[in-house]
């Protein structure tokens, strides 16, 4: 949908106070091994020679102090990399300068969980997971994986660990206002055409109905399987399995606005904000579009990639989540791959225009927002845009349990009724399909 890179806020800046997190220490007596750095013990010096090659010399001398324990040269280390991170477009940042920023995060992350400082390893680590590059990411994994498990241990030793089986503390109510939600939506909406819905639509059916012709369709039936079903509508299962994880989020309206912006914190901290019906300072808190799954392994394992996303012979691209309170809001854009965008917990609204109507849902001209429309069709300028509310559309209220198939290039908007939990599976086709 869109590419942006979290901005150098205060709140993200090294030299400013660490988002406010509670510290979980080892009991006393409770002796703390280091986690292991196979793949950083093996490729460390030929990485410090290539950040020597990019001027890096100051970083290669505090890294070697950190390897050999110096908790401040880590930091310094760090520090130096998070500035080559910054020092331009996302896209320009060598990526040797990301592997940098990974290998201080180990360092740091080591000295944090020696000390017992689980939490803060965690989140030192998840910023070398978002920020860095792929050469340590097995390293940082593995190392997230025992430092979790740490702080489980220290969580039941100390009676902190929740009864999730008798535990009723809901993500969202089952309770759904109709009245009030017509009032939120778009001019027209529901009163056209209804996306098709298709119980348990077979593959053959999927291809050739929806697939090969480029036409929408909800798929029911085919997530009662998946452990989220459950799981995720359960706050305190969400906060024992992610809590303690820092994440991407976006802070505002929508990514069109100028107030809009990006935070990192952690998902504890998220969570309160969907609590209090987005209510935080400067808008509504979204975790949108982020490789979630990717980072937290437990969440991973409670979802399914659907056979459909195997049609026309291409390979999964990317697999994000998108979380959020009522009321956030995608603008009109387009996405250049097969989506199927599965409703875990919660509704929402979407509307759908054909690629055919591109060049009367006026795209912006600038290239990082060429697939989002300049009409917002919360508020259609009608001066300016004058025969879109003529143009033809498909739109549904996507229920829990439910899968939508978007087709490549089609433009869709996007507004959760309620709090939301959804699973967006991008697909692209084989070089060798006849769609």
């Amino acid at each position: 949908m869109k590419h942006f890179f979290i901005s150098t806020d205060t709140s993200l800046n090294s030299h400013s106070p660490p988002l406010k997190m509670s510290t979980t220490t080892a009991p006393c007596g409770d002796s703390v091994s280091t986690f292991q750095t196979p793949t950083l013990d093996t490729e460390s010096h030929e990485l410090l020679h290539s950040i020597s090659e990019h001027g890096g010399y100051a970083y290669v001398s505090m890294a070697a102090m950190a390897a050999a324990g110096d908790f401040c040269a880590a930091e310094a280390a760090r520090e130096m990399a998070w500035e080559q991170l910054h020092s331009g477009p996302w896209h320009s940042v060598l990526p040797v300068w990301r592997d940098a920023y990974s290998m201080a995060c180990l360092h740091v992350a080591k000295h944090h969980y020696e000390n017992g400082e689980f939490e803060k390893s965690l989140r030192v680590l998840d910023m070398g997971i978002i920020m860095g590059g792929t050469l340590l990411g097995k390293d940082l994994h593995y190392a997230v994986g025992k430092v979790s498990e740490k702080a489980r241990s220290v969580r039941v030793s100390e009676g902190r660990c929740e009864d999730l089986e008798n535990s009723e503390n809901r993500l969202v109510d089952q309770e759904f206002d109709v009245s009030k939600v017509f009032q939120l939506l778009p001019v027209k909406s529901l009163t056209s055409k209804i996306v098709v819905k298709r119980s348990a639509l077979s593959l053959e059916g999927f291809l050739k109905d929806h697939y090969l012709s480029g036409s929408p369709v909800i798929i029911s039936d085919c997530m009662a399987h998946w452990p989220a079903k459950m799981k995720w509508n359960n706050i305190d299962y969400l906060q024992r399995v992610a809590g303690d994880r820092t994440v991407p989020v976006e802070v505002g309206k929508n990514y069109l606005c100028a107030e809009w912006k990006q935070e990192l914190i952690t998902f504890s901290e998220f969570l309160q904000r969907i609590r209090s019906n987005g209510c935080s300072p400067g808008g509504p808190t979204y975790l949108a579009q982020h490789p979630l799954f990717d980072q937290i392994n437990e969440l991973r394992r409670d979802i399914l990639i659907p056979d459909y996303c195997f049609t026309g012979g291409g390979e999964l691209r990317s697999l994000n989540a998108w979380f959020g309170p009522a009321g956030t809001v995608t603008p009109l854009h387009h996405d250049p791959h097969h989506n199927i965008l599965a409703q875990v917990v919660g509704k929402k609204y979407i509307r759908l225009y054909s690629a055919s109507f591109s060049e009367e849902l006026f795209p912006y001209p600038d290239t990082m927002l060429c697939n989002s429309s300049q009409v917002d069709l919360d508020d259609i300028d009608e001066r300016k845009f004058p025969k879109v509310q003529d143009l033809e559309f498909v739109d549904c209220i996507l229920e829990e349990g439910e899968m939508l198939y978007i087709p490549p290039k089609w433009w869709h908007y996007v507004r959760s009724l309620t709090t939301s939990c959804s699973v967006s599976f991008w697909w692209s086709e084989g070089e060798s399909s006849d769609a």
